[in-house]
């Protein structure tokens, strides 16, 4: 994983489980590796990974179990708010540069339906 200088690593790493949750390659109930582990997949500070799962847990996302691990919340809606977190967030940066270039709403709903039926066209 690279990480940007501009986000704490915690922050990039909270993230980076929540795209492995959303796009499945972490699945309900799935276990995830142990922080140490994890310290080294990421060659990061075993406090940062600690510091990220920590979050993660208070968000319901990570559920702990004594003498057995971190494992991914089976709670499928916990997962689809988040889901829709990431989307929002994912909208709202598309939003805000598009008006950065001058383009109206309209104009940005008109090149999104555009950009779908192009792609609609192509997996066809």
């Amino acid at each position: 994983m690279k990480f940007d200088d501009k986000i704490p690593i915690y922050y990039q790493i909270k993230n980076y489980i929540y795209r492995e949750i959303i796009v499945g390659k972490l699945a309900p109930g799935d276990k995830l590796p142990a922080v140490r582990q994890l310290a080294v997949d990421l060659t990061v500070n075993v406090n940062t990974v600690q510091r990220a799962l920590g979050e993660l847990i208070s968000e319901k996302i990570i559920e702990p179990q004594r003498g057995k691990g971190n494992f991914v919340t089976e709670d499928r809606d916990t997962i689809g708010k988040l889901k829709k977190m990431l989307i929002t967030e994912q909208l709202q940066d598309l939003y805000e540069n598009l008006h950065k270039l001058n383009v109206s709403d309209e104009e940005i709903v008109s090149y999104l339906e555009n950009y779908i039926n192009e792609r609609k066209q192509v997996q066809l």
